[in-house]
């Protein structure tokens, strides 16, 4: 994977990227569609294409114990057993232990679990969440971190970041050592003089983790040590937590500029449009959420005007598409009275049709704010986002 900043704002921290993986180039900022299970709920690889989705995200906890990492491997990789032929990261099944953690404990080793589909026991080393997803055939991995939720006292937080930043060790030295493997298999002892050029088409790449909570100092701790690690990549870790908004932006705020410059930034598990805008003046380049998607099915659908709720009877008689400044399929066939009939009857076409208008409008606005970035007009986008909520 390489990476390479492309345009800086010059009022902002704002910024324009290219990732670079053997799958394909990722345009940053950058929105990633969620696909827990391989798919994103109700929708097909051709839709996400159509709204422009240049990488989607894979959940390492809930594939490996569904369908299984000897399904996965026996169809050649999550990329063809879903027929994607566009990048997928993958997370370590972090956050999963943090919102099931219930069944989890954790200690120096790992993670131990019981599965929340059939109760067996499981645990997750840094390790083996490297070879899972490496199995997985993800093209960004995630490394294994400890989440604490908000709030946390700071003794329970500087124990998680002590796991988290040893995890990290262990999790880029299996990777390192996994990597030289399978690029010493590949080369025929004839061509070791050509070793240089075919060891930098790496198949994946290793993020790592900065926690810390909700607190500053932790924060920087966390991102010293693992700028330390030189992960090709770094992802903000821990924050929507249920922490109030304010602060998750003064956390982002203070982290995201510990973080190299050369190196795409992550934040992991937002959020809404105004947290992507915020957070794009702040350098991050990477965002997933399942909101667009699950915001749909629930009948919340996203505008330049702000969110509706589609079940409202407002709408019962109304011939307009959703937005009318929207070019996505939904829009440009449906009105808002089919779509509430839709929802109200529970018809399957109506996640269908909400979610492709909802990722597509995601995805457009990480397009506009890609293009105000290299117009050097970014402050007055915002602006004008704003302005348009507000009416």
């Amino acid at each position: 994977m390489k990476f390479e900043v492309l345009h800086q704002c010059q009022k902002t921290r704002a910024r324009t990227g290219i990732i670079t993986t053997s799958r394909g180039e990722i345009q940053t900022p950058i929105f990633m569609p969620v696909g827990t299970l391989g798919t994103v709920k109700s929708m097909s690889v051709e839709e996400l294409k159509d709204c422009n989705a240049q990488i989607i995200l894979g959940n390492t906890y809930h594939l490996y114990l569904r369908p299984g990492c000897e399904v996965i491997n026996h169809m050649n990789g999550l990329h063809h057993f879903m027929n994607w032929d566009r990048p997928i990261l993958t997370d370590s099944g972090g956050f999963q232990f943090f919102s099931l953690a219930k069944l989890a404990k954790f200690s120096d080793e790992g993670v131990s679990f019981q599965s929340h589909i059939d109760g067996s026991a499981h645990t997750f080393t840094p390790e083996k969440a490297v070879e899972i997803q490496s199995i997985l055939g993800s093209d960004i991995m995630m490394s294994l971190d400890w989440c604490v939720g908000h709030p946390a006292t700071q003794a329970q937080t500087m124990d998680a970041l002590r796991k988290t930043t040893d995890w990290a060790k262990r999790g880029i030295n299996f990777w390192k050592k996994r990597e030289q493997i399978d690029r010493e298999e590949t080369l025929d002892c004839e061509e070791k003089l050509d070793c240089e050029e075919k060891s930098g088409n790496i198949k994946n790449s290793l993020f790592g983790i900065v926690q810390g909570g909700m607190y500053k100092e932790l924060r920087t701790i966390s991102a010293e040590q693992l700028g330390e690690l030189d992960f090709p990549g770094y992802a903000v870790g821990g924050l929507s937590v249920g922490e109030p908004t304010d602060i998750m932006y003064e956390m982002a705020d203070h982290t995201v500029p510990l973080l190299p410059y050369d190196k795409p930034k992550y934040v992991m598990g937002v959020g809404t449009p105004e947290n992507l805008v915020e957070m794009v003046g702040m350098g991050v380049d990477m965002f997933d959420c399942v909101m667009p998607s699950r915001n749909a099915r629930n009948g919340q659908l996203f505008t330049e005007q702000g969110t509706i709720n589609i079940s409202n009877a407002t709408f019962r008689m109304d011939n307009n598409p959703i937005d009318s400044n929207c070019e996505c399929y939904t829009c440009r066939n449906y009105s808002m009275a089919y779509l509430r009939h839709l929802y109200k009857s529970r018809e399957l076409l109506s996640y269908r049709l909400n979610t492709i208008h909802n990722l597509h409008f995601y995805l457009n606005l990480m397009t506009q704010m890609r293009q105000s970035i290299v117009e050097n007009r970014f402050p007055e986008f915002k602006r004008s986002f704003y302005s348009k909520i507000a009416k």
